[in-house]
């Protein structure tokens, strides 16, 4: 209860409490590196149960879906629950539900054992929401961009780390950095326990939880209803297809095409994870000064264009240089057209509307992450393996069209 107190009745420059904030960025971290630590290996995972390749890179891509539909319908109920019963319990429940998940899908042994897995770890991931509401919670207004920063800046790290990591641990055996990633939750969950203060008061939480509050679809519908923005989601929907395919059958193209193992697999979504960190951090400020943000958007999906077509290349001549080249060019792609369309959104939008066009935006990329694993992984069995990648070339520029056409007017001269 002192903890508490301390949280909400000191002056500003005590008020953030060391052990929540600490708590808090090891969650963010956790987070980054458990999601990157079972990439690399889950194709090799899987590899027993098939010996037909094309149904193994479809068990892959339909792992992938099964976490992203299971975090897309928990999401809006954890937070729910978070503001109704406080983020403590919620969370600790969370980091449980995801050490276990991480636990089954080591074991393995059978096919329907790994989608529990991924099951059990899905409906309790939505968890990231409730990490931020968290960090809303025990920061002051006037210093939560920095530790939002700091969070950012805690999730980028762990998606660097993660995957190189789980290459590594790969080496004494694939179940093993799913193991890792159990071991490491479990002990926050003990950090928690022990030194996590709530950081909602009674006062403040939900006296009863609407059933709109619960449904997903409530974010979908709600930003569909918004003027002069259809085809700004319309260019999001567009753009996030082929890049769920891509992220969801990046391990099994690899594994298939070129015979890499975990640890190059890793260390190629390392270098992902480095090159998003680097390119907002030094390239964007630069871009902010020489173009409009509608512009930058415009070069970061013309960027996934060439880059899916570089991925298809190498796959149809088995050329391991032209998908380095692509993958690269994909994640500066990816790295500036992600901050330049949130700021297109919200520059289109009053104040009283940021949370829902967001929250929209939010619904929107989870929607194509169940949406672009199965169909990919689709037509990585039955056209080829290079199919997903000409599926990207497709509908990112279709997306340019889109995102042209929903900010030829004032959208397009907004900074």
């Amino acid at each position: 209860m002192s903890r508490f107190k301390l949280i909400n009745t000191q002056p500003i420059e005590q008020i953030v409490n060391r052990n929540a904030l600490i708590f808090g960025l090891i969650s963010v971290l956790l987070y980054g590196i458990g999601f990157g630590l079972t990439t690399p290996v889950v194709p090799f995972l899987v590899q027993p149960f098939f010996k037909n390749a094309g149904n193994q890179a479809m068990a892959v891509a339909l792992l992938t879906f099964i976490y992203a539909i299971c975090v897309f319908l928990a999401a809006p109920a954890l937070g729910a629950l978070s503001d109704r019963y406080g983020r403590r319990p919620i969370l600790l429940v969370c980091l449980l539900g995801s050490a276990a998940g991480y636990l089954i899908f080591g074991i393995g042994g059978a096919l329907w054992v790994l989608f529990l897995g991924r099951i059990i770890d899905g409906l309790t991931g939505g968890n990231i929401s409730t990490i931020l509401a968290y960090f809303a919670d025990i920061t002051p207004a006037d210093q939560r961009t920095k530790y939002f920063g700091w969070a950012g800046a805690a999730a980028g790290a762990g998606t660097i780390i993660g995957p190189s990591l789980g290459g590594l641990l790969a080496n004494f055996g694939y179940s093993t950095p799913v193991y890792f990633g159990a071991i490491i939750t479990l002990l926050n969950v003990v950090y928690g326990a022990f030194y996590m203060p709530e950081s909602l008061c009674q006062d403040r939480r939900l006296k009863k939880i609407s059933f709109a509050r619960l449904n997903p679809l409530t974010q979908l519908a709600s930003i569909l209803s918004i003027k002069n923005l259809k085809w700004i989601f319309i260019a999001i929907f567009l753009l996030g297809v082929p890049s769920g395919s891509l992220q969801a059958l990046f391990s099994q193209l690899a594994k298939d095409t070129f015979k890499w193992g975990p640890w190059i697999i890793g260390v190629m979504f390392s270098i992902l994870g480095a090159l998003d960190i680097i390119t907002q951090s030094l390239l964007m400020p630069k871009l902010l000064i020489k173009l409009k943000v509608s512009q930058i958007a415009v070069l970061g999906m013309l960027s996934e264009t060439i880059a899916y077509g570089l991925i298809a290349v190498s796959v149809i001549f088995s050329s391991f240089p032209f998908f380095i080249a692509g993958t690269i060019v994909y994640g500066f792609g990816d790295a500036i057209f992600g901050p330049s369309v949130n700021g297109i959104l919200s520059s289109a939008v009053s104040s009283e509307e940021q949370g829902r066009i967001q929250g929209g935006s939010q619904s929107v990329q989870a929607l194509t992450r169940i949406i672009g694993p199965i169909l990919g992984g689709e037509l990585y069995v039955s056209l080829g393996h290079f199919a997903p990648a000409v599926m990207g070339i497709i509908l990112v520029t279709a997306a340019v069209t889109a995102i042209q056409k929903g900010t030829h007017n004032q959208l397009w001269v907004q900074d």
